[in-house]
């Protein structure tokens, strides 16, 4: 990447504006419900509030789904609902394909990919990309240099903070949020084992770290023991914790 790379679009749909925003719509947070399988799951998750849903296209992970198979579910979502598709060092061309089927897609890429791997599988900027940080647990998050990351994957949409776990992603485990920089210049999405009983606590934690903050969940809604099987019920408790956490930094 270079610094004559063109610019990406508006960070509209997914991302919130600024928390700092005297804007009434800026003050709920965006929600990215990821690793669905089925049609009743994406329907339940659209009724339940969703901005975004995510497809894994890792084929070792349980809830991976083909490219095709992803293009067939995201063809329920209404307007301005956002497909995401998740990729974890996956080749250029494969990434293109599958894109090629779902042109609406933002990327969302969770392996070792360097800048100029994202950079080249989104077209050079024809198209939205997350870049996944893969926080360490417990003390060891102190180490991680967020504020580097963020700057090397400037192109990003924004940078999704997920706990590092062996293998890629899926693990249903918190990192330290407490541990992460005072004021990281970039747009962020909280991941990691958030639940609709710790999705408060890690909301009114991170957004005043950073520009805007949308949160991902995947095993916090799922049926427990079943992965890829999503829980309307749950789905639903979820999104009416974060706009609880809204309803708290605004009402202050």
């Amino acid at each position: 990447m270079t610094a004559t790379s063109p610019s990406m679009p508006s960070l509209e749909p997914f991302i919130t504006p600024s928390a700092h925003s005297t804007n009434a719509s800026a003050t709920r947070t965006r929600i990215k419900m990821c690793g669905l399988t089925r049609e009743e799951d994406v329907d339940a998750a659209v009724a339940a509030g969703a901005d975004a849903i995510g497809f894994v296209l890792y084929p070792k992970s349980a809830r991976f789904v083909s490219a095709q198979r992803a293009a067939e579910l995201a063809r329920r979502l209404p307007p301005f609902v956002t497909p995401v598709l998740l990729f974890v060092n996956e080749q250029t061309t494969n990434i293109r394909a599958a894109c090629s089927i779902m042109t609406g897609a933002t990327i969302q890429f969770h392996g070792n990919e360097s800048p100029q791997d994202c950079w080249s599988a989104c077209e050079e900027g024809q198209r939205f990309y997350l870049r996944a940080a893969r926080i360490p647990l417990g003390d060891a998050g102190r180490n991680f240099d967020l504020l580097k990351f963020a700057q090397d994957y400037s192109q990003a949409q924004a940078i999704l903070l997920d706990a590092h776990i062996d293998g890629f992603g899926g693990g249903g485990q918190t990192f330290n949020w407490s541990l992460l920089p005072k004021n990281v210049n970039a747009h962020l999405v909280l991941s990691g084992g958030l639940t609709a009983a710790n999705v408060i606590d890690g909301i009114t934690k991170v957004r005043p770290r950073c520009k805007t903050l949308a949160v991902d969940v995947s095993s916090g809604i799922e049926v427990p023991g079943h992965k890829g099987i999503k829980d309307p019920i749950r789905m639903r408790e979820f999104v009416a914790a974060v706009r609880q956490a809204d309803q708290l930094l605004y009402t202050k």
